[in-house]
């Protein structure tokens, strides 16, 4: 199923975790609807920006996934359809992940973008996430770990 011209459900719902635990991850049609808003609003946005394709580290999480899924939160947008995450390190075009942070950050609508972990320079991947209701926050923060668990503050 086509969520938008260049991105499949299969792209957003596809977690090797899922596989070893026997656990679906299949979202719900209102998941589906979300996941659309998301394609349309960002990913289709970044991938025009950039030319080229656009790899998701992370998108759809049911909830017994989310679970079983180290630092994720229990309201994580990923379990709603609302988030991906981009990770671009290693592409042969050239793009990097604080590339894509950037765009999103400077030209796009979103309601969280995170630069998750990494360096100063860059982002060892990119949670952005779109609200389905359209209220945005334009929250933008940077993660680290502290004493080995996630720690969110505002990016600056």
């Amino acid at each position: 199923m086509k969520l938008s011209e260049h991105l499949d459900l299969a792209e957003v719902i596809r977690s090797e975790t899922a596989k070893r635990h026997g656990i679906s991850n299949m979202p719900t049609d209102e998941h589906i609807a979300n996941f659309k808003l998301l394609a349309e609003n960002v990913f289709e946005k970044v991938r025009n920006n950039f030319r080229c394709p656009i790899h998701i580290s992370s998108g759809y999480r049911s909830k017994e996934l989310n679970a079983c899924t180290p630092g994720a939160s229990a309201t994580s947008q990923h379990s709603t359809g609302e988030a991906i995450d981009i990770d671009m390190d290693g592409s042969a075009n050239g793009v990097t992940n604080t590339m894509v942070f950037n765009y999103i950050k400077d030209s796009l609508e979103f309601d969280q973008l995170i630069w998750e972990f990494g360096t100063n320079e860059n982002p060892d991947w990119v949670h952005v996430s779109y609200e389905s209701t359209g209220k945005q926050r334009k929250q933008i923060l940077k993660a680290t770990r502290v004493d080995g668990k996630p720690h969110y503050s505002p990016y600056k």
